[in-house]
């Protein structure tokens, strides 16, 4: 009798109407409750048995009630899954598969099944695959995923570079490679520069070499030529190589391994500048005066150039430092090392002074075992010819993002426009309170974000440069010209990496259209492309660093017992305790607030201050040094916790 009752359902309707409904994101926890994040400032309890209907990350709507004097939430419907596709552990339960989504906020296993050419039961406990999300308690009958590949099993020593690369969607294979490539046929003059003497500056172990220089002293500074290697003499636009190339983005390096944009055939042999054979280039001619500015006026052309030297860092910086017993070839090279000295430092000073020069911190490197172990962990530090390298193509890249804004005015350019405009207000008061010498109207210009940058890094402790880096915007890459405040440059166009970035093509293809004097529009890139190129930059950067953080845990495991004691610098500041990077190695570490005091009324961390405060006084802050000690590394979650080396009294002291 109450079936299709339109009072009922009117009724129905109107106790709808009268809950309080609230929309968000799921934020899951370790714990088994979560929260529903509807703002930066509001948020509500999601109680377990109600975190059992949602997934972390998911888009929901729910009602707000009350319970025991605490407002909580009751999910209601689902507005949009927050993952469709996870990296997930086989886990068998009763005979039946289960997946465990390899997250530290969902720890739920997941019922499963394999699609077909998958064979369920080779599946063991433990193996690595990707599943796809099929149903979903708020649309359906619970929680259900199909295995949709096999990433890795159990035992396998990769699975790290393999589970990383199928968390962020990136391949684990190199293009397709014919091993016939032919030069396509195009309209431009090449100048024969074979006998000009070129060299590369590279790691020992790089066989992807695409880019070559050569100086030459002049009495008002240096004639500096780039020679940089020209996949696009093989590669035509828009061919199935150029899709493959375009969709990759980037060259992924790991540590131990790198997964190549293009074919190893073109990327490790016939577009590599190796030494003593003919290849074909793109070169600029750049001149720089003896303060270190560069001329405005840069010639771009094509050539034909070989290598007369292959060069290592090492070797360079040692001959430089008078270490060891490396010598150049001839005289000529020792010339040209002389003279890129030279050009270097004062270069250098010139930005020091009039843009942003990069702090010298090193790079850290894992040295490897056939079987994929980590055997140590190796300092690169930044010295002399990797700055030769680092400010030719700083110049040569300035030189081209001008070059392409005046002629055709886009191209692929990476900008930085430096602090967020919506974060402006909370950057004046903070440099207010410090006593910026800065007017707030210059912080939004390049001059004045230089001047303050330079300030900030002036200044006795990194705290202040690690506040108001947080105001700063992302960098990203725009077919539109546009300045690098990050550099201090008023553009700033890669085409240096052809052979490792894919926007470097597109500038190549470019500069050839003008240099042929043919139209540039086909090869003209769109918002799409260049919103698709910052997305992998940024999905590659993040494997890397996962991959990083995974064998960082595996290496430090031994530290846990030894009981070391570290000296770690703080990068951030939570409410729930500290991060900091290891000095010796470079790993990131997780001081929970917890194993800083016992006593938590005495503690407060502060996101907003960049401090973490015992009884009201500074504890710890942004950029300072501390001495820890590692007490766990999970690898489950690729995390390393710490605690401090000297323990905190659990007792406020007594007031005198």
């Amino acid at each position: 009798m109450f079936q299709n009752n339109p009072l009922l359902a009117q009724l129905k309707q109107q106790m709808r109407d009268d809950l309080d409904v609230k929309e968000g994101m799921v934020k899951g926890t370790s714990k088994g409750f979560g929260f529903l994040e509807v703002s930066e400032k509001e948020s509500y309890f999601i109680p377990p048995p109600h975190m059992k209907k949602v997934m972390h990350g998911d888009h929901i709507t729910a009602i707000l009630r009350t319970e025991n004097d605490r407002q909580l939430v009751e999910p209601e419907t689902l507005i949009e899954a927050g993952v469709t596709t996870f990296v997930a552990r086989v886990k068998w339960f009763r005979d039946r598969l289960n997946l465990v989504p390899d997250h530290p906020l969902m720890n739920e296993a997941i019922k499963a099944r394999a699609v077909k050419g998958i064979n369920e039961k080779s599946l063991k406990e433990g193996d690595w695959v990707l599943g796809e999300l099929t149903s979903h308690p708020l649309k359906g009958n619970g929680f259900f995923a199909n295995v949709i590949e096999v990433i890795a099993g159990v035992d396998d020593p990769n699975a790290p570079w393999w589970v990383v690369l199928a968390r962020n969607k990136l391949t684990k294979y190199a293009p397709e490679d014919n091993k016939d490539w032919q030069q396509v046929p195009d309209t431009l003059t090449r100048r024969d520069l074979t006998d000009v003497p070129f060299f590369t500056i590279d790691a020992e172990s790089t066989l992807d070499m695409d880019d070559a220089l050569s100086i030459t002293k002049l009495d008002n500074g240096w004639e500096l030529l780039v020679a940089i290697a020209d996949p696009t003499a093989y590669v035509p636009h828009n061919s199935v190589m150029d899709k493959v190339a375009a969709e990759r983005a980037f060259t992924a390096y790991m540590p131990g391994r790198n997964i190549p944009m293009l074919p190893r055939t073109l990327s490790d042999e016939l577009c590599s500048l190796q030494e003593g054979v003919e290849r074909p280039v793109i070169c600029a001619r750049l001149f720089i005066d003896n303060d270190g500015k560069v001329d405005e006026k840069a010639e771009f052309f094509a050539a034909t150039m070989r290598s007369h030297a292959r060069l290592s860092y090492d070797n360079v910086s040692n001959w430089i430092d008078e270490i060891g017993d490396w010598q150049p070839a001839n005289d000529i090279i020792a010339e040209q090392i002389r003279q890129m000295k030279a050009f270097t430092l004062t270069r250098a000073a010139w930005r020091t002074q009039h843009a942003i020069i990069f702090k010298d911190r090193p790079d850290f490197r894992f040295a490897l075992d056939a079987d994929s172990n980590v055997t140590d962990i190796l300092v690169d530090y930044r010295r002399i010819a990797n700055q030769m390298v680092e400010e030719s193509m700083i110049a040569a890249n300035l030189a081209c993002g001008n070059w392409l804004n005046e002629r055709i005015g886009t191209g692929i350019f990476n900008v930085h426009l430096g602090f967020d405009s919506e974060k402006m207000e909370g950057l004046v008061e903070l440099l207010a309170a410090h006593e910026s010498p800065f007017a707030p109207e210059t912080l939004s210009t390049l001059e004045g974000f230089c001047a303050l940058r330079r300030w900030v890094d002036a200044r006795e402790t990194s705290y202040l440069d690690s506040r108001t880096r947080r105001y700063q915007s992302f960098a990203a890459m725009s077919p539109v010209p546009g300045p690098h405040f990050g550099l201090g440059l008023t553009a700033y166009a890669t085409w240096t990496s052809p052979i490792r970035k894919y926007g470097d093509i597109v500038n190549h293809r470019l500069i050839k259209a003008i240099l042929s004097e043919q139209a540039h529009e086909a090869f003209i890139p769109s918002e799409e492309l260049a919103t698709h190129l910052s997305d992998q930059r940024r999905m590659h950067r993040r494997a890397e660093r996962d991959i990083a953080d995974w064998l960082y845990v595996r290496y430090l495991k031994p530290a846990v017992a030894e009981g070391k004691v570290f000296d770690a610098d703080i990068v951030d500041v939570g409410r729930g305790g500290v991060r900091l990077r290891l000095q010796e190695n470079g790993a990131g570490v997780f001081m929970p607030s917890s194993l800083i005091c016992s006593n938590r009324d005495r503690l407060e961390c502060s996101w907003d201050d960049g401090r973490v405060y015992l009884d009201k006084a500074t504890l710890y802050e942004l950029g300072q040094t501390v001495q820890i000690i590692i007490t766990e590394a999970i690898e489950d979650t690729r995390s390393l916790i710490a605690k401090p080396a000297q323990p905190i009294s659990p007792v406020a002291p007594q007031a005198q």
